[in-house]
């Protein structure tokens, strides 16, 4: 028989019941806001309040909630195929997908692994270049990485990360990683020497990088010509280069790829996050011929012997390949063009406030920190969390850090609206 109570329970409380939220301490934090749709750029919750959505879910939503484009090419794909295994077998969304994202990659990826998620793909991008070596018979097992990286929870992609917040209970597990500062422009000959020190004291196999932008760091930014010449030592040394570009791919930084920006090219890209235009999970990471041919052998063991189950399904394909048609398009690189425009005058607006602390953008992303001492997760950043809801504007702080990677089809009345709101919280925190 029904259970009557649960139908007349609002769905925040119902999801108290059974469900655990990520980065979430359940015990002190609020209930959770139940969504009941979304379109473009705004979401809709139970009640029909809207907001905008300024981050685009977590950098996934690039082409707006529920764009018909994508949407139409799934349901299609959902009839002829929706799933089947991806080991002995291959199917056409793959193939076609796998054409297309070779000709927008930065020059020299060959090969593409798929997985399911952003900490799969740099899992599999840290695996690529330690089993690299490992097949060439060379005795390297540290992983290069910067201070304050994210790479991801999985146990790989939390030891090359640098955030203590999400890795406490478990650094005694990790494998071993040697940091390198982030080059700022002005600290780039003291990084190179702290590299050069490191090579000669560790046999490092791969150095894993978030190029140009720290995303969980609170965007922080780095200085391309000091990252480029990171590059070019690591690769005079045989340093497998591993670009995590599941935050910065497809068109934020204002090239398809961060990479784009950077003379020298990684020998593996990490994707996910927009590659699916935030419709359905799913990662890849990329490789060029070099490090395939590592594992291309007669023995069996030297093979990449990593599985998911979804691996390349064809729905999550679907989306993919139409993402990318989306992202080459005019219609949308014109989009992505009005948003970094608009992102620099109000940069250029928000450094004449005192309250405001190194305002900056690159492509479509725009950060600066608040000028007032708060934790990550703690009670002020939540009240500033709230302010920017109550204003209609979903914005996730990260500690003093107010950042925006709006959807590409956005309208400029609601970017306009988002720039509005922050400036509004300047006046009350």
């Amino acid at each position: 028989m029904r259970d009557i109570r649960t139908v007349n329970e609002n769905l925040a409380d119902r999801d108290k019941k059974h469900l655990w939220h990520p980065l979430t301490q359940h015990k002190i934090s609020p209930d959770m806001l139940p969504i009941k749709s979304a379109k473009g750029s705004i979401l809709i919750d139970e009640e029909g309040k809207e907001y905008i959505d300024a981050i685009s879910s977590w950098y996934t939503a690039v082409y707006g909630h529920c764009n018909s484009y994508i949407t139409n090419r799934v349901a299609k794909q959902m009839q002829v195929l929706d799933q089947v295994v991806f080991s002995g077998f291959t199917h056409k969304p793959a193939i076609e997908l796998s054409e297309a994202l070779i000709k927008i990659l930065p020059e020299g990826q060959q090969k593409l692994f798929f997985n399911d998620n952003g900490s799969t793909a740099t899992e599999i991008g840290i695996k690529m270049a330690l089993q690299y070596h490992h097949n060439l018979g060379n005795d390297r097992k540290v992983m290069l990485a910067f201070e304050e990286g994210f790479h991801g929870d999985t146990f790989g992609a939390m030891s090359v990360s640098g955030l203590s917040v999400y890795n406490g209970a478990f650094e005694d597990h990790f494998i071993r990683v040697e940091r390198l500062p982030v080059p700022n422009g002005k600290n780039n000959e003291q990084v190179i020497a702290i590299l050069k020190d490191l090579i000669s004291k560790h046999s490092i196999a791969g150095f894993i990088y978030e190029p140009l932008v720290q995303g969980a760091a609170a965007m922080k930014f780095h200085d391309a010509q000091g990252l480029n010449e990171i590059l070019k030592v690591c690769r005079q040394n045989d340093i497998i280069l591993v670009a995590d570009e599941v935050m910065t791919g497809f068109g934020k930084t204002g090239k398809y790829f961060a990479s784009d920006h950077i003379e020298e090219k990684p020998d593996v890209i990490c994707m996910s996050k927009a590659l699916t235009a935030g419709l359905l999970p799913m990662g890849l990471t990329s490789c060029s011929q070099k490090i395939y041919d590592a594992f291309y052998s007669d023995d069996i063991a030297k093979g990449l012997f990593h599985g998911h189950t979804y691996t390349a399904n064809p729905l999550a394909c679907s989306a993919a390949l139409a993402a990318v048609e989306l992202l080459v398009s005019d219609e949308i690189q014109e989009k992505i063009q009005q948003i970094c425009n608009a992102n620099k005058k109000f940069v250029k607006m928000l450094r004449s406030n005192p309250k405001v602390g190194n305002a900056r953008s690159k492509g479509v992303i725009m950060a600066f920190e608040l000028d007032v001492k708060m934790e990550r997760y703690g009670n002020l950043r939540n009240e500033i969390f709230k302010f920017f809801m109550d204003k209609g504007v979903f914005l996730r702080p990260l500690g003093n850090t107010i950042y925006i990677v709006p959807p590409y089809t956005i309208s400029e009345e609601e970017l306009q609206k988002v720039y509005a709101v922050i400036e509004d919280s300047l006046t009350v925190f």
